[in-house]
């Protein structure tokens, strides 16, 4: 895991120092090697999802709560991180007005894929106080 966040960390560096010199010349290039190297970094640690999937799969064993009703907590934490992303290449290319955009229709994304969830409390909360 530390080897993750060293490589992570050097591609970033290197990334921003390219980005630098790049930026002056070449806006356009700077902004898209910004983007390789942050998905260079996504798919270095993809495999850690597999790991959450399984530890989302105890979870829900162990605690007796439908598969159906974790899920929506993994979309939504994923939807966030892709929201926050997106909106910061945004800024990061100067366009400010749609990374707020970005962030509001990624907001409302979440709530509509957590809405099982929210039902799933009701339905338990329901379950307790009868």
């Amino acid at each position: 895991m530390i080897e993750w966040v060293v490589h992570i960390s050097v591609v970033a560096i290197v990334g921003v120092v390219c980005s630098l010199v790049l930026k002056k010349h070449t806006p356009e290039l700077a902004l898209l090697l910004i983007l390789i190297a942050g998905i260079w970094m996504l798919l270095a640690v993809a495999d850690g999802l597999e790991s959450i999937s399984e530890w989302m799969n105890t979870l829900s064993e162990l605690s007796g709560v439908d598969q159906e009703l974790l899920e929506p907590v993994l979309k939504t934490v994923m939807i966030a991180i892709l929201t926050n992303i997106t909106g910061e290449v945004c800024r990061c290319a100067g366009e400010g007005g749609l990374a707020a955009f970005v962030e509001t229709a990624g907001t409302i994304v979440a709530l509509t894929v957590a809405l099982p969830l929210i039902g799933g409390v009701v339905d338990l909360m329901v379950v307790i106080l009868k």
